[in-house]
Order: C-alpha cells, then structure tokens, then sequence
C-alpha cells in the first residue's frame, strides 16, 4: 500500500530524512514514532507529495506519486497535525467541496455527479459521527481547536482512502472525539486500509498499532511489533510498554551523565 525506498531529504545543511526505506502492507496500523526534529512530520510530507523528496521514490497502491501524483493522492488521506482550513467556507461547504476534489482524480471512469453524492453522503455521516452536525454551517473562525481537526479529518475521509496518513491527530480533541476517531481507524484497518500515525501519546499509540517504526535524525533506528522491539532491549526491560521502550531506545547516553 504505501513503499517508500532510499528516501532522503535536505533542509540547508540539515538532514532531515536520510535513506529511509519504508514498507506499509494492507491492514498494518503502523506508528511512526520519535523525538522533536526526528523527520516524521517531513516524511510524512514526502508520502504525501506535499514535499517532494531530493531522492528516492514513494509509491502509494502501486504509483509513483512523483509520476502520477493526482492517481496516487486519490487512494491517500492526509491529516496534518495543524488544520489547514477555509477561512470562507463552512463544515458543510467543506465536505462538498473536498467530495469533489476528489472526485476529480475519478471523472473519467465513474459518472461524476452520482461519485460526488456518494461521496458527500459520506462527509454526511462523518459530521455526525465526529458530533459536528450542529455546526454543519458554521465558519471555521467560529469552531474550537478539537472542531476543527475533527473536520479536517472528515474531510480528509469523504472518499473512503485506502492509505490513511495521520500527523498528530489527536492534538485539541477531547477523549469522546479522540474515542471517535480511533473507531473510524480501527475501522478502515478492518477493510484493508493501510494507516500510519504519529503521536507523541504513546500509551495510546500502543493500545492502536501493530507495528512500530521508530526515527532518530532522519534514519530508521528499528521497527516491527512492540514484542519485537522489546526483544531488541536487555532482559530487564522485556515486559517494558511503548513508552519505556522509546526512552530506550533514543535516549542520549550523554544526558544520563549529567
């Protein structure tokens, strides 16, 4: 579903992704952890096609994303962790018109007016779900922080992905929302949907997950099941959670001597 390969990329002298390889298979809820500035937002960017990488390839279901980036982005979800939002257009509006963007990518194949209902029913159900149906004409000016994710991720849903990319989603969400957003998750995986989180909640990203790839300045450090990656540490920390693993394994020896 998603294959990343030697992936790099620079920001001035800083390397922000440097050769990562990446593999995610249908069904595979995979968190993609690691400390501030460890690249995960800017490879996520870089799956995305928001930010090209300097090199290497990224291909969503298949498609190089660099050759056929409108095919690619229309099998993909991406919620970053700051909502990006019309400032002119309401809940409702915004689900209408991501429901047609998207239907765009399909305007050959699929009768496009009937692909833009569906689509926007779709958009429909998840504004109740997410509980934002009594704000459906409201701008986003008028919503709070939480409201304002949740819509992003309604309308980053409206054509039923089958690569869900999440960059902190659940940032300003209260726990009914944050409840709420994990069953949509959960949900996809159930249908073969590939999903990648970030999140520095680790506890949560625990309870979620079957796989774990962890980051340190741009590289891979390790990834596989969290039994894998206790199994990668001494004995003593063999029954360790998601969160004592982390520390473990990127912590600085140099600051354990301070």
């Amino acid at each position: 579903m998603i294959q990343v390969e030697s992936m790099h990329k620079m920001f001035g002298q800083v390397r922000a992704v440097d050769d990562l390889s990446i593999s995610v298979a249908s069904g595979q809820f995979v968190g993609l952890l690691g400390p501030n500035g460890a690249g995960k937002t800017t490879t996520m960017r870089c799956m995305c096609g928001i930010s090209p990488p300097d090199s290497g390839t990224v291909r969503i279901k298949g498609i190089d994303i660099a050759e056929d980036p409108i095919a690619a982005k229309a099998q993909l979800a991406f919620v970053p962790a700051d909502p990006r939002l019309f400032d002119y257009m309401t809940v409702r509006e915004h689900i209408g018109f991501f429901a047609r963007l998207y239907a765009s990518a399909h305007k050959k194949e699929t009768p496009f007016q009937e692909l833009i209902r569906q689509q926007v029913q779709v958009g429909e159900s998840l504004i109740v779900d997410l509980e934002l149906a009594d704000r459906a004409k409201f701008l986003p000016g008028a919503l709070s922080r939480g409201m304002k994710q949740k819509l992003m991720v309604a309308c980053a849903l409206v054509h039923n992905p089958q690569v869900l990319i999440f960059d902190e989603p659940f940032t300003g969400l209260d726990p009914h929302a944050i409840r709420k957003v994990r069953l949509i998750l959960k949900e996809h995986i159930r249908n073969g949907a590939a999903v990648i989180i970030s999140s520095h909640l680790l506890g949560m990203v625990e309870d979620m997950v079957n796989h774990v790839i962890i980051l340190n300045r741009g590289k891979k450090m390790i990834e596989g099941s969290i039994d894998d990656l206790r199994n990668s540490l001494t004995a003593e920390h063999q029954n360790a959670d998601l969160e004592e693993i982390f520390i473990q394994l990127t912590r600085n020896p140099a600051q354990d001597n301070e």
